[in-house]
């Protein structure tokens, strides 16, 4: 009688058999496929055919993610709008006002004769990177003096004043901001007209305007502009906000600091403005010289002409005095 399994039960080689052939067999098969990639054709047949069942599988996310983003895309495009709408309402009406200052400026020049205060062109740029030296706010632009840039051009965007150009490449240029310690800008209150200096502080982060006595008209929340007296700023464009006043009684000056009202380090388009202030020239030694040597002519002149004016008064009065003494000798002649 035979007690051997069946079939279907018996059993093949052993399983530490069947684990040391699977893991050579394994071993065999990464080795040539990393050296040889005899596997890739493989792969790639087996990813083309998976596709379509990872795309079935990701179709609820996909549709989720993509609703989610939707609504914050409209309601974003909501508010942007808005805002640009807003602020297109108040530039038109700063435009309107503008062009009516504009035409009162003019008619008043043409008025008094004066010529056009200063002339502004503007060199459009962007900032392609920070400067490496972590101690100064500086950062590089694109545009050098193949574009016309020049240094100490003051550099603008929409808000307000950024910086000044401090160097000047071919295709490049170093703008130093406004926040930099050894930066400095006059400018001017605007509802008082005290002008004074604004300097950037150590950390970067608010501005420190200088020289303003205790007494002078300064409070939290005015605004300072560009005076344009240092013939490189354009007077008028805004520069900061004052938002602390510091008065003591042992100082000549208060301690103001400031915030600037243009975003500094999130500027990114920027204008690089040329500033043409035309101002009659300084007199030089040589005018002065010449000036003072026209003087003196001209008093010499006038001079020599009081001097012959005396002698030919002198001359004439002579002749007169001579008939007046020979009159008397007349008269007693003929009382004799």
């Amino acid at each position: 009688m035979e007690y051997s399994p069946p079939p279907l039960f018996k059993q093949g080689p052993s399983a530490l058999a069947r684990l040391f052939t699977f893991v050579g067999l394994a071993l065999v098969l990464l080795m040539t496929d990393a050296r040889f990639q005899t596997l890739e054709v493989v792969r790639e047949v087996i990813g083309t055919g998976l596709y379509p069942l990872q795309r079935a599988a990701l179709v609820p996310r996909d549709l989720i993610v993509g609703g989610a983003d939707l609504f914050v895309t409209i309601h974003s495009l909501r508010s942007e709008n808005q805002a640009l709408r807003d602020k297109n309402l108040q530039l038109s009406v700063h435009a309107s006002q503008a062009a009516q200052l504009l035409a009162e400026n003019e008619h008043l020049r043409r008025l008094l004769q004066l010529q056009q205060h200063s002339t502004i062109q503007t060199t459009p740029t962007e900032i392609q990177y920070d400067t490496r030296d972590p101690f100064t706010q500086k950062v590089i632009i694109a545009g050098g003096s193949r574009q016309d840039v020049q240094a100490g051009a003051p550099v603008v965007n929409e808000n307000g004043v950024i910086g000044q150009v401090t160097r000047v490449f071919p295709l490049q240029s170093e703008v130093t901001l406004l926040t930099d310690k050894d930066q400095a800008v006059p400018v001017q209150v605007v509802r008082t007209g005290i002008r004074s200096i604004i300097y950037g502080t150590p950390k970067g982060d608010v501005l420190d305007l200088r020289f303003v006595p205790t007494s002078a008209d300064v409070k939290t929340g005015d605004e300072l502009v560009t005076s344009g007296l240092d013939g490189i700023y354009p007077p008028g464009l805004p520069v900061a906000k004052v938002i602390q006043v510091d008065r003591q009684t042992d100082t000549t000056f208060a301690r103001v600091v400031c915030e600037p009202l243009a975003p500094v380090r999130g500027a990114r388009q920027l204008l690089v403005l040329r500033y043409d202030a035309r101002t009659p020239p300084r007199p030089t030694d040589t005018d002065t010289g010449a000036a003072s040597t026209g003087a003196a002519k001209a008093a010499g002149k006038a001079k020599t002409r009081k001097d012959a004016k005396a002698a030919a008064g002198n001359s004439t009065a002579k002749p007169a005095a001579t008939p007046a003494r020979a009159a008397p000798a007349t008269v007693t002649g003929a009382r004799q």
